[in-house]
């Protein structure tokens, strides 16, 4: 395993960390055993960081966490987020009366006396332009209750305003071959300002694992199943923004990304992702030991040439930007 610096918190976090969305819910059916089990089999491969949030279960990946990293709260390090229990349109949803209780509510789920990365959970712009939040943050930094803050965004414009601010010391972004656009501006911002980059949706929702056709089926309780064209949240959360079928037949067209990588287009596109220096930590989500070992396993596989670079920025301005849905 090989572990990267947090942006300017001190912290190295392994370069596969893992999101812990599946595993609390909007997923289809978990098994707490299982997940249990993967976040132990992932620990023993060296993974030392794990993003979770409030609302992944009403709060059940967070007890997951508590009851994997028991003893260990000092060498694994945890990021949870905020503001989606309420209405996030709402000003008062960031007072600091607001955000304390939440922040408190984690730490008890946690089991831990300190969040080392508090994020704010993809807030509307007008949040962001207002900042009052970021005052909040601040003073819940000062009394002690979180290590340092960051923001998950939707968008490029929401990640460069962030980075104004001198507190926000990471940022939670989407980025994977089919969302190849914060490249240009976002990252070499980023690595200006020495600030973190985990990221999201790395395998953009299972469409860069090669595995699905046009007619899979999800469970109710799958978000790509009642969120596939934005009916709950914002549309680029679920399969990276496209429409279903024409990621399918997107990814299709990838196959040969998996050639010089054992056959896998999982291991690929992560491998892709951590090419990137600006990059902390790709964060795929899993739901058994299986997938854990599996993303684990892209950490092995050559690295991506300029020339299949080229291929690959080509193919997404070509083929792939226009289809893209959601704030971007």
């Amino acid at each position: 395993m090989e572990y990267r610096e947090l942006g300017r918190t001190g912290l190295k976090v392994s370069e596969i960390s893992f999101g812990t969305w599946a595993i609390g819910g909007s997923w289809g059916q978990t098994d707490e055993g299982e997940s249990l089990r993967a976040l132990a089999k992932a620990i023993d491969e060296g993974v030392n960081f794990f993003d979770t949030a409030d609302v992944y279960g009403d709060g059940r990946s967070e007890r997951l966490l508590a009851k994997a990293t028991k003893g260990m709260e000092d060498k694994i390090h945890v990021a949870t987020k905020f503001c989606r229990a309420g209405d996030i349109h709402d000003p008062q949803t960031y007072s600091y009366e607001k955000v304390n209780a939440w922040c408190e509510a984690s730490l008890r789920r946690l089991e831990r006396e300190t969040i080392d990365l508090y994020q704010i959970h993809c807030p509307p712009l007008a949040i962001l332009q207002d900042g009052s939040v970021f005052d909040v943050l601040d003073r819940l930094q000062r009394e002690g209750k979180i290590r340092a803050y960051g923001v998950s965004v939707e968008s490029v414009e929401e990640g460069l305003l962030c980075l104004e601010r001198p507190g926000v010391q990471a940022l939670q972004i989407i980025f994977n071959i089919f969302r190849q656009k914060p490249i240009e501006r976002l990252l070499p911002e980023a690595a200006r300002t020495k600030t973190g980059l985990l990221v999201r949706l790395p395998l953009a929702s299972g469409l860069l694992t090669g595995k699905f056709k046009a007619g899979s089926a999800f469970e109710a309780d799958d978000h790509r199943n009642f969120n596939r064209d934005g009916q709950q949240f914002n549309v680029g959360e679920t399969f990276a923004g496209l429409p279903f079928e024409k990621g399918v037949e997107l990814s299709q067209e990838l196959a040969w990304i998996a050639r010089e990588r054992g056959g896998s287009m999982t291991h690929a596109a992560l491998r892709w992702i951590l090419d990137f220096p600006e990059i902390t930590c790709a964060i795929p989500g899993f739901k058994n030991v299986r997938q854990v070992e599996d993303n684990l396993a892209s950490l092995g596989v050559p690295s991506f040439s300029e020339a299949e670079r080229a291929r690959l920025r080509e193919f997404y301005a070509a083929q792939v930007h226009e289809h893209i849905r959601g704030s971007y």
